[in-house]
């Protein structure tokens, strides 16, 4: 050995094997075998059930030739199917598509082609969707069309006639497509970690979705950097209020075999019932996009559970939280971790890592500290704020503006064939986010726009962010969005689309648009505060993002504004 190079030492299965999170449910399975490892309903499974019944999908599929190189579409809410779908069919060597089941059926028909998808695990509510899908491709092709198999996920809170007519259009019920599976199945990992884990769909809001590939590598490290950077404990009890289309629940699907948690399904997601399972079901962490934390924090009285019974842990990310938010999650007793990330990135990659210093400070202070986008994951090796054309880091003064880029282990393999966006998403040897955000001198970034949600009026650019979480902050305001709408005078000026809350007095907008205005000249500068404001519910995608295309859209057929205010 002497005469060796210490690195020269040859690998060898017993200290070189693919990173996959597979083997994660199968030492959940080890090592708490009897503990509940999914909860829907009456249905409670234990981690040696949901082992097997992942282990006979697995089998069942490889029995219909799915394995490397096939993708098995899953349209579905949360509910158990579509967890053990995570495993499933990865451990038959497949790759999982969960496709977003707010989507209307030419886009999903989109999906369904673009991903060559062989099989469909569809829940029986979303039978006819799927099926009005299915015939938009045929009628496409025109007689060339093989369907995919259909496997219908039946559910005891369902009409059954829905499951009746998909049985008798030909599809094969998932309990009993289970039982023609092996429960002992010997599944195996994938033999390069680069091997596809996941698809997914980006929102497809100016283009055609892009096919989002992810591989078990980043699926493995997402899973556990997740739960490091969250302090997920061991034995965790989990409530899905975040869909489990989006992200693959963030890495979450994985992250709670590693730790032998639990999860809650949760079919709908209101307040009354995320605070019934927190009061019943022991919850102690979830994740949620802002507009659900809104909800929690306005809900009725009747409705919130309050004090609450333990300290309960909540992750969220998507469009960045207003500050007002943050601080009433944290009165109410939630602990509150703002992430940011994208599909493109396994979901969230950084975080806005609390610093014991800030306990000091006044909440004000603090709530707006928290709802900076914070440092990169564990398991991300790059992040910063870059000039686009240069690629020059921005200076780290808080103010300067440039875009945010990523690189390591937990970003994509690349768009499903789609070559051109590779290319310009990976440019210089970074991935290339669109967002527009700022680095603080702590090194902590925050986003201020998509860099077509920039309003540029009389020549300064505005943040719709920043303008946003000044009206959050209005007593009357429920949710708040701002778009560019075309100005006479300034080219563009801010127009703020906003949802009331139940108590404000919703019958004189007129005084409450100019109350709005006033409040806000009273907390920016002019040439930030919104020219027009229009009241009424706020469009969003199935994850409870605010959908600005459609609201920017809507302010271009309102004609630019006559006469801006100063």
């Amino acid at each position: 050995m002497a005469e060796r190079d210490i690195d020269d030492l040859p690998k060898n299965p017993a200290n070189h094997t693919a990173l996959t999170p597979l083997w994660f449910l199968d030492r959940a399975a080890t090592v708490h075998p009897d503990r509940l490892s999914v909860v829907h309903g009456s249905t409670r499974y234990t981690w040696a059930d949901t082992y097997r019944r992942c282990r006979r999908l697995a089998s069942a599929l490889s029995a219909q030739s799915i394995g490397p190189g096939s993708t098995v579409a899953v349209i579905a809410p949360n509910v158990p199917a579509i967890y053990e779908a995570h495993f499933g069919v990865p451990m038959a060597g497949a790759v999982v598509n969960c496709v977003n089941i707010r989507l209307n059926a030419s886009t999903i028909a989109f999906l369904l082609d673009h991903s060559s998808a062989e099989v469909i695990m569809v829940d029986q509510e979303f039978f006819s969707l799927a099926d009005e899908a299915l015939k938009i491709i045929a009628d496409k092709k025109n007689g060339t069309f093989k369907p995919p198999l259909l496997i219908i996920i039946g559910d005891e809170s369902c009409d059954p006639a829905s499951l009746r007519n998909a049985l008798r259009r030909g599809a094969i019920e998932y309990e009993k497509f289970l039982e023609s599976g092996d429960p002992e199945f010997a599944w195996k990992p994938p033999k390069d970690e680069w091997q596809s884990i996941a698809l997914g769909y980006t929102s497809g809001t100016t283009s055609s979705p892009k096919g989002v590939v992810l591989h078990h590598r980043g699926a493995y490290l997402m899973a556990l950097s997740g739960a490091l950077v969250w302090g997920l404990n061991e034995g965790a009890i989990y409530l899905w209020t975040l869909p489990m289309f989006h992200c693959n629940g963030w890495g979450y699907t994985w992250s709670l075999a590693a730790l032998c948690g639990t999860s809650i399904c949760l079919r709908q997601v209101t307040a009354k019932a995320i605070y019934s399972a927190i009061a019943n079901l022991g919850v102690t962490h979830f994740c949620a996009a802002p507009v659900v934390l809104n909800s929690l924090v306005n809900a009725p009285a009747n409705e919130a559970i309050l004090p609450l019974p333990r300290t309960v842990n909540v992750m969220t990310a998507g469009a960045a939280p207003p500050a007002s938010i943050l601080a009433a999650m944290s009165r109410s007793g939630f602990r509150v971790t703002h992430t940011y990330g994208l599909s493109e990135t396994f979901g969230p990659s950084t975080v806005c890592t609390w610093k014991p210093e800030w306990d000091k400070l006044p909440p004000e202070a603090q709530a707006r500290l928290h709802a900076r986008q914070g440092v990169r994951y564990i398991g991300l090796e790059g992040l910063d704020v870059v000039d686009p054309k240069t690629m020059v880091p921005v200076p780290s003064d808080g103010k300067t503006i440039g875009e945010i880029v990523l690189r390591g282990n937990i970003v994509m393999k690349g768009y499903l064939k789609n070559p051109e966006a590779n290319r310009e998403a990976f440019e210089n040897g970074w991935y290339h986010s669109g967002d527009l955000g700022v680095k603080h001198p702590d090194s902590y970034i925050e986003v201020k726009d998509r860099a077509k949600d920039i309003i540029i009026s009389g020549g300064e650019n505005i943040s719709s962010l920043e303008v946003e979480s000044v009206i959050y902050l209005h007593p009357a305001v429920m949710e708040a969005s701002v778009v560019a709408r075309e100005d006479e005078r300034w080219g563009e000026s801010p127009c703020a689309f906003v949802t009331l809350k139940e108590s404000a007095d919703g019958s004189k907008e007129g005084e409450l648009a100019e109350d709005i205005m006033k409040f806000c000249r009273a907390k920016m500068p002019a040439y930030w505060v919104p020219k027009s404001v229009v009241f009424g519910p706020l469009p969003k995608t199935a994850t409870g993002k605010i959908q600005k295309h459609v609201l920017r859209s809507k302010a271009k057929t309102m004609g630019p504004v006559k006469k801006s205010r100063l």
